[in-house]
């Protein structure tokens, strides 16, 4: 049964605006996940072994706040983000490493994953848009389908980086020229929106590690050879610093929203 028009307007969003700094932040914890998960991998046996628990203990934390919320938080919103970027890389990394598949192969791999997400979303509630975010079903799809573009971009950029031998730099430039398609397709060409928001959505992954790791790489791997777990503190300051912006600010909230949660 449909909502009626009072309580569709009483619906909050779980999620938030797209605003020049959601992508702007977005991108950061692309490249702090990055970082984060090569600087845990790079440590013995057992500290490593311990920083994946807790990670994947902050995972689970992160995740249950931002369920439990009646409506988009930033902290606890971009606190699920940040954890879903470093276990996303792990995801994509440990896989690869466990399976011995290739960079190519995950990515195709991680490819019809993020299809599938994409497709049962759709077929369940009609609508893939970020402001229709106001029930646990879409959120749950959601929630996959930004688990999905974390562990694909990870493996598309590793592919570009070392197997097609762009380097992290020269990958960095290239998925910058990606990501500003979708953005003129949808402001001059009539690209639908919602398809320009995930495809771009989903290249701010490969680009912001490509060049977290550019940053973090030795001189002698084409990088400025700051290391990792510089990297990892000085980007987690920022986005610490633009999340409180935001939500000071309160300029990346939906002030109100008209969407029936049953379209069909």
């Amino acid at each position: 049964m449909k909502q009626s028009e009072g309580a569709r307007r009483t619906l909050l969003s779980k999620v938030p605006e797209a605003t020049a700094l959601f992508w702007v932040i977005k991108i950061l914890t692309t490249g702090m996940g990055e970082t984060a998960s090569d600087f845990i991998g790079n440590q013995g046996l057992v500290l490593a072994g311990g920083l994946v628990l807790v990670t994947a203990v902050a995972l689970v934390s992160a995740l249950v706040a931002q369920f439990r919320a009646t409506r988009y938080v930033a902290p606890v919103y971009w606190a699920a983000v940040t954890m879903i970027s470093v276990v996303g890389t792990m995801l994509s990394d440990g896989s690869r490493i466990a399976l011995g598949i290739t960079y190519a192969v995950s990515t195709v791999t991680f490819v019809v994953a993020l299809a599938v997400i994409f497709g049962l979303w759709y077929r369940s509630e009609r609508t893939l848009s970020i402001h229709s975010i106001v029930t646990r079903p879409r959120e749950t799809f959601y929630w996959a389908a930004v688990v999905a573009t974390f562990a694909l971009g990870t493996s598309a950029g590793d592919l570009t980086a070392r197997t097609l031998r762009l380097g992290f730099l020269g990958s960095g430039w290239m998925f910058l020229g990606i990501i500003l398609v979708p953005a003129i397709a949808y402001r001059w060409l009539g690209l639908n929106a919602i398809l320009a928001f995930w495809a771009a959505y989903v290249t701010t992954r490969p680009l912001g590690a490509s060049f977290a790791d550019w940053m973090a790489v030795p001189r002698r791997d084409g990088g400025l050879g700051w290391g990792t777990g510089p990297v990892t503190l000085v980007v987690a300051a920022v986005i610490l610093a633009l999340v409180g912006w935001v939500t000071w600010t309160r300029r990346d909230l939906v002030e109100s929203l008209d969407v029936d949660p049953d379209p069909r």
